[in-house]
């Protein structure tokens, strides 16, 4: 079985968009890419570089595939993240099976490719490891597939762009295994799921007339 682990750059709003430079994606007029590289530092590089510690295949989506294949190769050979990039297997989520894949060790995921992801988990194998890749990361986590997540947290608030979470993911609970916080105010956290949602109540047993009506008037809203 292989397991499959997000890595996010995240806002405080929760926004992904084109965290590493102004023409990584403008697209939808986003105004802030480029939005961690002021907080960057040897700590948050370090916890960036322990994601790639064990072997992995790499799960994009079209457009973060199209980022990396255009800045990646083209880095120092020795630079140890491109290293491992150029090595990993990149599976790629696209609707255009015809679609050329340039870099080294690329293959198209299918014509579902959660369902393709849902099959290469139950093989063995390296873990399968996103980065960016909001489209795939909202289907994957609607899905119910991922199984761990390794976000950083920077704090910023962007306002709008591609966001982490879309409104239809599945409901789960997670549990916090480990955390950094930087100089610069990043915090790195690895959840990993932990089940179902669980729920309780702080409320009175005995309500009060007025919590009666509030909840009487609410349902009648709908």
């Amino acid at each position: 079985m292989r397991k499959l682990i997000v890595g996010a750059f995240v806002s405080l709003d929760g926004v992904m968009q084109a965290p590493g430079g102004p023409e990584e994606d403008p697209t939808g007029g986003f105004r802030f890419g480029g939005w961690i590289v002021p907080y960057s530092d040897p700590v948050l590089g370090g916890a960036i570089m322990a994601q790639f510690e064990k072997p992995f295949d790499l799960l994009l989506g079209r457009r973060t595939y199209d980022i990396f294949a255009a800045h990646w190769p083209y880095q120092d050979p020795e630079d140890p993240i491109a290293k491992r990039f150029g090595a990993a297997t990149k599976h790629v989520a696209t609707r255009y099976p015809e679609r050329t894949l340039p870099w080294e060790n690329s293959r198209i995921l299918g014509p579902d490719a959660v369902e393709g992801v849902r099959r290469m988990k139950d093989e063995d194998g390296p873990d399968l490891l996103t980065q960016g890749s909001t489209n795939l990361l909202h289907a994957l986590l609607a899905a119910g597939l991922v199984d761990e997540m390794n976000l950083f947290v920077f704090p910023v608030v962007l306002g709008g762009g591609k966001r982490l979470f879309a409104t239809a993911g599945a409901p789960g609970a997670w549990t916090l295994t480990g955390s950094i916080l930087t100089d610069p105010g990043v915090v790195a956290n690895r959840y990993v799921r932990a089940g179902e949602v669980e729920t309780g109540s702080f409320l009175l047993p005995d309500p009060s007339e007025a919590e009666l009506k509030r909840r009487a008037e609410w349902a009648a809203e709908g």
